[in-house]
């Protein structure tokens, strides 16, 4: 196998092909990881949710990291990871666009609202279903690939 540098059109088309990846942000020096859905557009990658400690997290700490991943066999296989910024789209007339694009990125996958939206029991209480959208601005970007032979 030889692992290569993948161009930021690569990347780009990777995050276009995705639709599942690994969200992780940090509070103090503890980071926490979790699967994310999200559609990719422009120089953003837009996903949905519900107040958690994921939302929680980034409030108090914008600074995340996205992986995205496609994996065909141990020796052929693309990774990219995203250097970013959360940025919260509430339900305000300002935000009223962002909100649409997002909605209507998601909205292309079947089930999109889930896990999000569906009931959960959180410390022996049901969670909120208030639906937050957010994006995340792609700061840094970079890719690399498992290809067989070598």
């Amino acid at each position: 196998m030889l692992i290569q540098d993948m161009t930021r059109e690569m990347s780009v088309d990777l995050l276009r092909r995705t639709h599942i990846g690994r969200l992780g942000c940090a509070q103090g020096l503890q980071p926490y990881v979790t699967p994310m859905s999200f559609a990719h557009h422009q120089e953003f990658i837009y996903s949905f949710a519900t107040i958690g400690q994921k939302i929680e997290w980034m409030r108090a700490n914008p600074l995340v990291c996205v992986e995205v991943d496609e994996i065909v066999s141990r020796q052929q296989w693309q990774t990219v990871v995203i250097f970013g910024r959360y940025q919260e789209l509430p339900d305000k007339p300002e935000f009223r666009g962002p909100r649409l694009v997002a909605h209507d990125l998601l909205a292309k996958t079947a089930m999109w609202w889930e896990p999000g939206y569906v009931k959960a029991i959180h410390h022996g209480e049901e969670r909120r279903l208030e639906p937050i959208y957010f994006r995340i601005s792609i700061r840094k970007i970079s890719g690399h690939q498992g290809v067989p032979g070598g």
